[in-house]
């Protein structure tokens, strides 16, 4: 994956969000299945007129029934089309693409960017209410309805033990060859006037299933069911707990992603690709 266009290419940058209700994730799948990917590469292939599709690579793949605000994605497009459609491409994407999708800007990027490994943090937000009446009908597809009362001082507490950079392997679905060590930047909750207690979980990167992970655990925390010091102890383990439930993708939105000075591009993309080990970690 490269970090520039290749010769004759315009590397366009994609601001964007979407409702994730409806579909199955980010990432195309074989099969047919609804994608975010799949909307926006065959929307661009439509308003551009091509024959071809442009591949899109994004700072963050959301599962299914996960929702973004504050998405990033950039496609790399011959210079004869971007120069023919950049200045009415943002307005023939609003038209052609379903309304559970929107692209808010698209920009030439500048050199080096990478939507993914550019990135320095992604910023997510979880929410919840515990109101015994359940969740408000407007907004049942963004807020998770959790049946006991919470206490969000505990579940704060419980959070600070989390922070800084580990093996977040407890809190991960592993995938082959990839490394589960993430530095947690931010890990704190809300409750708003409305009730809803929204959860911000900023971090340099996740991995698969780690945010929902994490309020599956404090959680259990917040309810009573345990200490505030259970989630740290399972995070010292290192090891998957079956008590750590993945809570549902709905309540989740990827709000904002974080992106260094252009002249800083270039090493963070060599960063980013770096495979992590903790400090004093042997090899074997």
């Amino acid at each position: 994956m490269s970090d520039e266009a290749a010769d004759g290419f315009v590397r366009v940058r994609l601001d964007l969000s979407y409702d994730g209700s409806d579909f199955s994730g980010w990432a195309k799948q074989a099969g047919g299945r609804r994608t975010v990917q799949g909307e926006i590469e065959s929307a661009l292939r439509t308003v551009t007129r091509s024959e071809r599709t442009y591949e899109l690579t994004v700072a963050g793949r959301t599962d299914a029934g996960v929702h973004a605000r504050g998405q990033v994605a950039h496609v790399d497009l011959p210079e004869d089309v971007w120069a023919e459609h950049q200045e009415k491409l943002l307005k023939r994407l609003a038209g052609r693409l379903p309304k559970d999708v929107r692209v808010w800007s698209v920009a030439a990027a500048p050199s080096g960017f990478n939507a993914r490994f550019s990135a320095v943090w992604r910023r997510y937000a979880y929410r919840v209410t515990d109101h015994p009446g359940g969740v408000d009908p407007l907004l049942r597809g963004h807020v998770l309805w959790h049946d006991w009362p919470l206490d969000v001082d505990a579940m704060n507490a419980a959070a600070r033990d989390l922070l800084g950079e580990h093996d977040f392997a407890a809190y991960c679905k592993r995938r082959e060859g990839a490394t589960t060590i993430r530095t947690l930047q931010e890990l704190s909750l809300v409750r708003g006037e409305d009730g809803i207690i929204t959860a911000t979980v900023r971090a340099d990167a996740f991995c698969h299933n780690m945010v929902r992970s994490l309020i599956g655990a404090l959680l259990f925390v917040g309810d009573g069911h345990r200490t505030a010091e259970w989630p740290g102890k399972v995070l010292a383990a290192g090891v998957r707990d079956s008590a750590v439930h993945v809570v549902r993708p709905h309540g989740l939105t990827l709000e904002e992603v974080g992106y260094p000075a252009d002249e800083l591009l270039a090493a963070r993309n060599r960063e980013a690709r770096n495979k992590r080990t903790l400090p004093g970690a042997g090899c074997c």
